[in-house]
């Protein structure tokens, strides 16, 4: 894919269709779509005085030219809504819906105008990540009716703005979105084409290309390390569990120990069935996605290795599946993790913090002066929120507030939620240190309280992003399936802690 970030004019943009960002109450005549107009021969001024455009978000034009004025042979209007509210995730969701639509029409080319106020070369990375999300499709393993079209140029046009700048962002944007997608694919793979062995070499073969270092843990190095917690959870399979360790080290040895080591968790079940104690039917092939955490982490890191930011960065992803069997580990079990901590099992299907316990404390083995993990954890946090905000908590609050920012600044929403001491209570135990649930009160607060306990006193943050990892419906700007959530958050996050240290 080609990515181009263009001052030109839109009427010179050498492209087969021009996208347009439209406005709530805009007239067509004056400034840019007064020109589309008299290229389109008057449309665009009808459609509006019509009503039959009103510009809502996600509502399109699609116009033929045959007019004089513009290269493009093809004029998309993209309704945005409300100027003032046009933000990053409104430009984000206009740049898909705009590839989405015109690779329906077979164009191979196109040109993106978002129309948005603010530094061009940021609008530019905004808008082109979301045109190569846009372009996702979970078809994977369809053989027919497949969507085959393939858009080889996408071109952000900001008519005036710096050249230079416009083509860094264009081209960053187009390894975030791709970082994105490459998360989204990974999430949904079946069970059976994604074990964590096979995980665990696609891992790999990121490292290799994008010049990454990566170790992988096997069972018997888990054993060695004593990390009884995710051992048991990958008891019941007959697939051996893996522990990928993805670091990426800026080129300056002194900025790497002035800025310390930040580390990426990821939980990456495979497949989930619950275990002993057993989900329902309805649904679970779902379950699939379960690695999503994991996912999201490879993703991020294929990015960072690329972007290059001045502070280190680890991955750390615990790779399992989750099956019932005789071997498994059962409701009343007791496991011990990396640090020593005791865990009453009460219920299989909370399997998640199981694994991410002994990454978590491998993770400060390994040196990480600040944690953020992230993982498809509890299922309450779809009751408190929906699939529109990802839980976020945690021990500390700057890093918290510099997560929710990130987010903001991506267009990704996140919500705290509290972390009193008192929820830790619902997971103390009569026999062990600690259980892995709390009961039926605050389940997505006491899955937090748990990682807690291993987190202990280093700086951590934990995304719950079980509501917001899986979209049920096709938007105009997405797919049906895995969003990738939590990847440009990330990946804001970081590139924001090295500008805050002097350095990109």
């Amino acid at each position: 894919m080609e990515a181009i970030g263009s001052s030109q004019s839109c009427k010179d943009v050498d492209v087969e269709a021009l996208a347009v960002a439209v406005f709530k109450d805009e007239k067509a005549s004056a400034g840019l779509l007064k020109t589309l107009d008299e290229s389109a021969g008057g449309l665009i001024s009808r459609v509006i005085e019509t009503e039959e455009f009103a510009a809502k978000p996600g509502e399109t034009a699609y116009f033929l030219l045959s007019g004089k004025g513009l290269k493009a042979g093809r004029l998309l209007l993209i309704g945005c809504g409300d100027r003032g509210a046009y933000k990053a995730a409104q430009i984000s969701r206009m740049a898909g819906t705009a590839s989405r639509f015109l690779r329906s029409k077979n164009a191979s080319s196109i040109a993106i105008v978002p129309r948005a106020d603010g530094e061009a070369g940021k609008i530019a990375q905004t808008a082109m990540v979301g045109a190569i999300m846009g372009l996702f499709e979970p078809d994977k393993y369809r053989t027919k009716d497949k969507e085959q079209r393939e858009l080889q140029r996408i071109a952000v046009v900001i008519e005036g703005g710096d050249k230079k700048k416009l083509q860094q962002g264009s081209e960053r944007g187009r390894i975030i979105g791709e970082a994105v997608n490459f998360t989204r694919d990974l999430a949904n793979e079946p069970g059976g084409y994604l074990t964590p062995t096979i995980l665990a070499e696609r891992a790999q073969r990121v490292a290799k290309k994008f010049g990454l270092s990566i170790d992988v843990l096997d069972q018997r190095q888990m054993e060695k390390l004593g990390m009884g917690s995710l051992l048991g959870v990958s008891r019941g399979s007959d697939e051996p569990p893996k522990l990928i360790v993805m670091k990426y080290e800026p080129r300056k040895a002194g900025r790497r120990k002035q800025n310390g080591l930040l580390a990426l968790v990821g939980k990456g079940i495979t497949f989930d069935s619950g275990g002993i104690s057993l989900k329902p039917g309805e649904n679970m092939e779902l379950m699939k996605y379960d690695m999503t955490g994991a996912a999201t982490v490879i993703g991020a890191m294929q990015a960072i290795a690329q972007l290059q930011p001045s502070i280190a960065v680890v991955g750390v992803a615990p790779c399992s599946e989750n099956l019932p069997s005789g071997k498994a580990t059962k409701p009343g079990d007791i496991l011990r993790a990396m640090t020593g901590k005791t865990i009453e099992v009460i219920n299989t299907d909370a399997e998640g913090r199981l694994v991410l316990a002994d990454a978590i404390a491998y993770a400060k083995k390994l040196g990480a002066t600040q944690i953020i993990d992230m993982a498809t954890l509890t299922g309450a946090v779809s009751i408190a929120l929906g699939d529109v905000n990802t839980a976020i908590l945690g021990t500390d609050q700057i890093l918290i507030e510099q997560v929710i920012e990130a987010g903001r600044e991506v267009g990704e929403k996140f919500w705290q939620l509290p972390l009193d001491d008192e929820y830790s209570n619902q997971i103390k135990s009569d026999i062990a240190d600690i259980k892995n649930i709390g009961g039926k009160k605050a389940g997505t607060i006491t899955a937090a309280a748990f990682l807690k306990e291993f987190a202990n006193d280093t700086s951590w943050a934990h995304l719950d992003i079980a509501g917001t990892a899986w979209g049920d419906t096709a938007q105009p700007y997405r797919s049906k399936g895995p969003t990738g959530v939590a990847v440009r958050t990330l990946i804001e996050f970081i590139e924001a802690s090295a500008r805050q240290n002097g350095n990109r």
